[in-house]
């Protein structure tokens, strides 16, 4: 069986999805552990609930590259998936899983990728613009922010008098439904 290892930084809705996922066998593979950017985030919780392991590794300390690499390589996965994790991947560990890291994205990338891009700010970003529709985007992780290939796209549309929080919430739902159609699809072949 293939192991996934799945990194977030806040409540962990998509790491739910794909906790949910592989309980219901619609993913065959097993969660090996999680990585988690600080350990008060719900992710951790969820975690800790379906008896996956974490863990805690800040991307600021001075031994962040060396400790991923470590829990990596005790982990040995086949698929790492970015579930709301906002640090940058180290170079190490995107040359040694070359292909094999994906990001859940919450708009129809190239548009609002990037630094500084990411939950709330990206749903404003797409208000302020006036655009009819947006959605989410799951690609492969490369060095730059949200720049890698595209595997798969959601459209949602934008609704006359949305808010942030009411677009975020409609892209997330197809979110927790993109990534695990990816990892599965993935995963399966």
């Amino acid at each position: 069986m293939k192991n996934i290892v799945v990194f977030a930084s806040g409540s962990g809705t998509n790491f739910q999805a794909i906790i949910d996922s592989v309980k219901s066998g619609k993913i065959n593979a097993n969660i090996s552990g999680l990585i988690a950017s600080k350990s008060d985030i719900g992710a951790t919780g969820r975690a800790e609930k379906a008896g996956v392991p974490v863990a805690v590794i800040p991307p600021g300390s001075e031994s962040f590259k060396s400790d991923l690499e470590d829990q990596l390589r005790e982990w040995q996965p086949d698929l790492i998936v970015l579930a709301g994790y906002l640090a940058k991947i180290p170079k190490n560990i995107l040359d040694k899983y070359s292909g094999k890291i994906i990001n859940i994205h919450p708009s129809l990338l190239p548009k609002y990728g990037g630094s500084g891009f990411y939950g709330s700010r990206v749903h404003q970003a797409v208000i302020r613009s006036g655009d009819i529709e947006t959605g989410c985007t799951v690609h492969i992780v490369t060095e730059e922010y949200d720049q890698g290939p595209v595997l798969a796209q959601k459209k949602v549309p934008v609704k006359p008098g949305d808010t942030a929080a009411d677009l975020a919430n409609r892209v997330l739902k197809e979110e927790h439904k993109l990534l695990t159609e990816v990892i599965s699809t993935i995963i399966n072949n």
